[in-house]
């Protein structure tokens, strides 16, 4: 399991570190709020205590961030004697729970151990979910039924695409229907979030490495795009992903072969690639971040993927969706959102997109009424 630590005061993260990692936890530490939420946004981590009162960007703004991002681990905040009634409102805001100073050690593991086993709910949850997304879109709006007519006449061809929009919009889901109407529907879906991977590690993920190419490289392994041959590569947030490792990616697609890490053997592929990124690539190319060219080799269409705030009218179908997808998968009981609790959630802004939007239904479904109302959402939203 791995936990971070985010708190400004050393002398606590060290203590509660070091005693983690002597109960065999992964621990990580972070400094301050910006660095703490750079570090979750990057990497996942089943536990995440988080200090209320720090400079610059406090516990609560961290809390509210991971929210907003969908990140899914369980988020304990760190409080002192004057901070409980924030605390509590950090529950209310999706907190997992909170711990008062001076820490207890028995207190956090137990608190440690119950997130656990509600990580691997929610765990279980997401691979569901990604095979629910993966079957369907949700809305009527004019900009999904121009989403869905152009994946219909493209998914039949192999024409490389890019998809662009903001984080939470459903990239991820665009690039799988396409994937599941095609040709190659029966053949591998190979997913690669560039951002998740490190920079020097990015190479032997997507073209795979020989048995001693390096120092860990203990067998040999097929890259990405052997792992999709005859099928998709959805390349997300490519933006992300280092100038050597594009102009590699930019050779298999003008040559359809590739060489491992450690080997000059050619390997012949056929993959068709899906690319994503919630940046505007031009923007990177004038700051000499992405390369020109295996920009336009993507870019054979365009699929730019709306916000919800441009979309508020499919919310009533978002929220019914997810309704029932929620209680369906941990057997909760189900709640009517009223016709005001809608109003109040599409006269929102909704920075988080589709992600933030489940994250709130969740929310209200747990501490709601039965019948869902515009003071709910008020209150908890």
């Amino acid at each position: 399991m791995r936990i971070l630590i985010v708190d400004d005061e050393r002398a606590i993260r060290n203590s509660l570190g070091e005693i983690l990692t002597e109960e065999g936890y992964v621990v990580e530490t972070a400094e301050d709020g910006a660095k703490g939420l750079e570090m979750a946004l990057k990497d996942h981590f089943d536990v995440i205590f988080c200090d209320i009162k720090m400079p610059e960007m406090d516990g609560v703004d961290v809390l509210e961030k991971l929210q907003q991002e969908g990140v899914d681990s369980s988020v304990v905040m760190i409080s002192g004697h004057g901070d409980i009634d924030t605390a509590v409102e950090c529950i209310k805001k999706g907190a997992y729970d909170f711990i008062q100073k001076p820490l207890d050690l028995n207190r956090i593991l137990i608190t440690i151990k119950n997130a656990t086993d509600k990580a691997t709910i929610v765990t279980q949850n997401r691979i569901l979910r990604k095979k629910a997304y993966g079957q369907q879109m949700i809305g009527d709006s004019p900009a999904i039924c121009n989403i869905r007519s152009m994946i219909s006449k493209v998914a039949a061809t192999d024409a490389r695409v890019l998809i662009m929009g903001a984080n939470g919009t459903g990239k991820e889901l665009v690039a799988r229907s396409l994937h599941e109407q095609s040709e190659r529907s029966a053949m591998p879906y190979i997913e690669v979030n560039c951002a998740a991977i490190p920079g020097e590690l990015i190479e032997s993920e997507l073209f795979g490495h020989e048995k001693g190419s390096f120092t860990s490289a203990i067998k040999q392994h097929k890259g990405k795009f052997e792992q999709a041959d005859g099928g998709t590569l959805f390349l997300d947030e490519i933006g992300d992903m280092s100038l050597a490792a594009q102009a590699k990616v930019l050779r298999v697609l003008q040559e359809r072969k590739l060489s491992r890490v450690g080997s000059d053997k050619d390997i012949e592929v056929d993959v068709r690639v899906i690319a994503a990124t919630n940046k505007n690539l031009k923007d990177e190319i004038a700051a000499g971040r992405f390369r020109e060219d295996l920009f336009h080799r993507l870019s054979v269409i365009v699929i730019q993927v709306p916000s919800l705030d441009e979309r508020k009218s499919d919310i009533p179908l978002l929220v019914e969706y997810f309704v029932e997808q929620i209680c369906s998968e941990s057997a909760m009981q189900r709640k009517t959102f009223l016709p005001e609790a809608i109003e109040a959630l599409q006269n929102r802004s909704w920075t988080g997109n589709i992600r933030e939007l489940r994250n709130v239904v969740e929310r209200l479904l747990i501490l709601g009424d039965a019948e869902i109302t515009s003071e709910n959402v008020k209150m908890f939203v």
